[in-house]
């Protein structure tokens, strides 16, 4: 089951590397607002954006598959067809601890799918939301 927790939702963002799958460089976007609010907030966010070099200062990989920095959960900001493929990238990665869908996202065989595999998973719940809420 995904997690509903506010305990388990903690224990989440308690992580410290998060990659943004669809991640924007553009301004006003949730897509660009939300991982920002994340790095203002202590967390490096490594963007995940093939038509982007770079986003918040940061170089922009192509894929998850392409990053080649530590991440501890893959933040999901693309559309619910796209979230099973992610999870497959995730799921073949050895540090990725968690997956967190956006607000709107849900994949429920993907998310059974990445629980299988021993990752934790956040599904149609806005991250920023939920640090300023039980953390901020």
């Amino acid at each position: 089951m995904p997690i509903e927790s506010d305990e388990e939702l903690r224990e989440v963002l308690d992580y410290e590397n998060v990659a943004v799958v669809g991640c924007s460089s553009t301004p006003g976007k949730d897509a660009h607002d939300v991982p920002k609010y994340l790095q203002e907030h202590g967390y490096t966010v490594v963007p995940v954006n093939p038509y982007a070099d770079e986003v918040l200062g940061r170089e922009a990989y192509d894929s998850l598959s392409e990053v080649e920095e530590r991440v501890d959960v893959v933040d999901v900001f693309r559309p619910s067809e796209e979230v099973a493929g992610i999870v497959d990238e995730a799921i073949d990665r050895d540090d990725v601890k968690a997956v967190w869908t956006q607000l709107g996202i849900r994949d429920d065989e993907a998310a059974a799918k990445a629980e299988d595999a021993g990752l934790r998973v956040v599904q149609d719940k806005c991250i920023k939301v939920e640090h300023r809420r039980l953390l901020g």
